[in-house]
């Protein structure tokens, strides 16, 4: 009698699915609290809040460059205990900083003062600067940590998944980014409501280190799992035997890895480097700054029932499409007999087109802030899919000892687009704006200044027919629409055809 195949390997999958969302939902407690709880405190600027987020985005990319070489070598299991570990410390020492900054900026001694100075007095600018580098400092160590997640989980899915359910399973995992961003706004303004800002990022930190203990009962590789029969685990070397059964090399061949410098040498990598680079700063974009954008633009602040239905919805939005998506691929393998690249390749395209539909959610947003809302989430959804296909392509074509090491390079080339586009985009907001004088000092036109009375010092940007902040978001959206198109032709035009690199 055949013997039924386990699903361990699902399992596993649930688990990375778990580490992703609590991964983002500790990156997304500063969105969710900056504008309306944080920036009052601290008389952040929105060029303040873009310096902290692009200052995480290029410790993040320095940090991937060497994470995938660490989980390569120390192994998934470990290597996973300790990201996780870094990174839930790291998020939870963000409620340090309020206290940090009372006990650096002379004259300030409780969080009433912090709240009581006035707006561009030296003193505001102290607070504001002191507390910006401690909130870096902490961003920096969660970067630290966070850098370890995707090569893991991308090495974990190679480890489990044949290469046709890579991009299913990847997508699942995946999901979590998307599930993080989606429970974020239900849980995280509340707890900023009635506990203080502080308490989010520590309860929400702390959901790693019960991730650890689940993580260091049930992880094994395949071959020494007692969960995996001899059934699953045929399945989950399918791969390996058929090349075998081709006259390839053996499966042996692949413990040997690529050193770091050579990875830079391939066309492959830097098809990958460039499908990263070009469009991961759209989503971190969005992830980052839509909060502020429903509460600036709209007045739903995160807190509100409104402003959290627009975040849920949205992010409901990429969740389902974004894995409905990724069934694309696996469709253009089983039935229309493409192999794994060229299938993938056809499907990116498709997700590719679907953030063009950004360029709408500015002009639709003077009827609802729903329209901006859907629209957003179906270009996010559109990033998912193609976020989840870009990891397997490097599991299709590196062999399984270095897949971490080359997500670790993708994942660099994307913290540094991420890190160009939220610096810009903080500087871009700021100087839309347009600056009045408060106190002899000139300081960012806001729409409370402009309701006072308050005269424009310089005037703020048109583009399109839309003035200040809302020119801004005009320009970034058309960035962020025609990343992906652009994206595409950099990753085919470098790897036209499947080519498997070889040792």
């Amino acid at each position: 009698m055949k013997e039924k195949m386990t699903n361990f390997r699902w399992m596993i999958c649930s688990l990375l699915f778990f580490a992703t969302t609590v991964n983002y939902l500790d990156r997304q407690v500063l969105s969710l609290t900056w504008k309306d709880f944080i920036a009052p405190e601290f008389h952040w600027t929105d060029n303040d809040y873009g310096t902290i987020t692009a200052g995480f985005s290029l410790i993040y990319a320095f940090c991937n460059l060497f994470a995938g070489k660490f989980i390569d070598w120390l192994g998934t299991k470990k290597g996973y205990l300790w990201a996780i570990f870094i990174w839930s410390l790291a998020a939870c020492l963000h409620a340090a900083c309020g206290w940090g900054t009372i006990h650096l900026v002379d004259g300030i001694d409780s969080v009433e003062a912090l709240k009581a100075v006035q707006t561009g007095s030296a003193i505001a600018l102290t607070v504001a600067s002191v507390s910006v580098w401690l909130f870096l400092g902490c961003r920096a160590f969660l970067a630290l940590g966070e850098a370890g997640n995707f090569p893991a989980a991308i090495k974990v899915t190679a480890e489990y998944f044949p290469k046709k359910d890579r991009a299913f399973s990847t997508s699942i995992f995946n999901a979590g980014t998307s599930v993080g961003a989606l429970v974020a706004p239900a849980t995280i303004p509340l707890i900023a409501e009635s506990c203080g800002w502080e308490m989010a990022f520590i309860i929400i930190g702390a959901l790693g280190f019960a991730w650890m203990g689940f993580w260091q009962f049930l992880y094994k590789k395949p071959s020494e799992s007692p969960r995996v029969n001899a059934a699953e685990l045929a399945y989950i070397s399918q791969d390996d035997t058929n090349e075998a059964a081709k006259g390839s090399a053996p499966a042996a061949a692949e413990e040997k890895g690529i050193p770091l410098w050579k990875c830079f040498t391939l066309r492959h990598t830097w098809s990958l480097v460039l499908g990263r680079f070009l469009t991961d700063g759209v989503w971190w974009f969005f992830l980052f700054w839509t909060p502020g954008y429903f509460s600036e633009q709209f007045g739903y602040k995160s807190s509100s029932g409104t402003g959290m239905a627009l975040i849920i919805t949205l992010y409901t939005i990429v969740t389902f499409v974004s894995i409905w998506l990724c069934k694309i691929p696996t469709y253009m393998v089983d039935k229309r007999g493409m192999n794994p690249y060229e299938g993938r390749m056809v499907a990116m395209f498709l997700f590719a087109c679907f953030p063009l539909l950004a360029l709408g959610a500015q002009p639709l947003g003077a009827y609802s802030a729903w329209w901006p809302a859907i629209l957003i989430g179906l270009a996010c959804a559109g990033h998912q899919a193609w976020s989840a296909n870009v990891y397997s392509v490097v599991g299709d074509m590196f062999p399984k000892s270095t897949i971490a090491t080359l997500v670790g390079i993708a994942q660099c080339a994307a913290g540094v687009g991420s890190f160009i586009v939220n610096k810009c985009a903080g500087a871009l907001f700021s100087y839309s704006a347009g600056t009045t004088v408060v106190n002899g000092a000139e300081v960012e036109m806001t729409k409370d200044l402009l309701a006072a009375g308050a005269k424009y010092a310089r005037p703020a940007m048109e583009f399109l027919g839309y003035t200040g902040k809302p020119a801004g978001y005009m320009i970034v959206f058309g960035y962020c629409a025609v990343a992906y198109i652009v994206g595409w032709c950099c990753m085919k035009t470098l790897v036209p055809h499947y080519r498997k690199v070889e040792v």
